[in-house]
């Protein structure tokens, strides 16, 4: 059974807070990220660029890709030659998530932790021209700095600081981040969790706080294997398949040896992330992926998850890196109420 709001006011996450200020996102990695961030390190040789082929014609979804494109800083470049057509499937998220919110009566609430630069949330709400008010975190100075890069835009705002610093008596004290105490429509959680810990169950409670009841989660995240083999297969054509084409070979090995064994040890596997996701909402669906990634969409409303799913054009991506048959179901209990 989910939890109401005030049940959440009344759990004490203090544990949680001191396991997350020990993850290594705010130690052994940072000077990883900040560099990264700041454009220091870590470029790729040449810009990822969307493939539009694999997106067709659409013209709101052209807006989106031409402003994204403006709107990217060093963050956004690395992420984006790192994962095989993780660029394609934020501006197909982006442009999906516009369209849910054209059938709402007010303004929705867009919340996403961990996103760099906020390069997805800002181009959304610019869009959307006030009927998306979007917040988007980092701990890093670099982020917010590239955030501002293009002035402060009237309905995105940037939270600089860990998600888990984003508390609920902090919405509902800061005048820059009182429109969002009422809660979030959606909530993105862009490769965030697993910097911290493999304690998703209460990363996930903690984080659902600030959703709405009606609410979508989406969780973009890499997962274990249990068949070790097929994991580091599924890494090798992501690396000489896809990053060989932006990052020198001896950048690609030097990342995973600093980077990637530390990350790895904080994921999980689809199946614990199930158990994990089922403990507070009652549907939830795998709607993109590529190797070892995948895309999740949480709610307690099946016809809100339903709507949103309606609204996701084709994956954009080759076949060669699919390994689920999509879209598909996570979890589904009709019995939870």
């Amino acid at each position: 059974m989910r939890a109401e709001p005030m049940e959440h006011d009344m759990r004490d996450f203090s544990l949680f807070f001191e396991e997350c200020e020990r993850g290594p996102r705010l130690n052994e990695l940072s000077g990883f990220f900040a560099a990264t961030a700041a454009g220091r390190s870590g470029n790729p040789i040449t810009q990822p660029q969307v493939d539009r082929r694999l997106l067709g014609n659409d013209k709101a979804l052209d807006r989106f890709i031409s402003l994204h494109e403006q709107r990217r800083g060093p963050f956004d470049q690395h992420y984006h030659a790192s994962i095989p057509y993780r660029l394609e499937e934020e501006c197909r998220l982006g442009h999906a998530i516009l369209r849910y919110g054209q059938d709402m009566s007010e303004p929705l609430n867009l919340y996403s932790l961990g996103t760099a630069e906020g390069t997805m949330a800002r181009t959304i709400s610019e869009l959307a021209e006030g009927h998306v008010e979007s917040l988007s975190c980092s701990p890093n100075v670099e982020n917010h700095q590239s955030f501002m890069a293009y002035g402060d835009p009237p309905h995105a705002a940037f939270f600089h600081g860990p998600f888990h610093r984003l508390r609920r008596d902090l919405l509902r004290s800061r005048r820059d981040l009182a429109k969002f105490a009422s809660g979030f429509d959606v909530i993105l959680e862009d490769t965030t969790f697993q910097m911290y810990s493999p304690n998703r169950p209460d990363q996930i409670e903690f984080v659902s706080q600030h959703l709405k009841d009606d609410g979508l989660f989406l969780f973009v995240e890499k997962f274990k294997n249990a068949e070790i083999d097929e994991y580091q297969r599924r890494e090798l054509q992501k690396d000489h398949g896809f990053k060989a084409r932006f990052f020198d070979p001896i950048e690609i090995m030097a990342k995973k040896a600093k980077v990637l064994t530390v990350m790895n040890r904080n994921e999980v596997t689809l199946a614990a992330m199930s158990d994990a996701v089922k403990r507070c909402f009652r549907h939830c669906y795998v709607t993109w992926n590529s190797g070892n990634f995948c895309t999740l969409v949480a709610s307690n409303s099946l016809s809100n998850i339903e709507r949103f799913m309606s609204g996701l054009i084709k994956p954009a991506i080759p076949t060669e890196y699919v390994y689920e048959t999509l879209p598909l179901l996570l979890v589904n209990d009709e019995e939870k109420k």
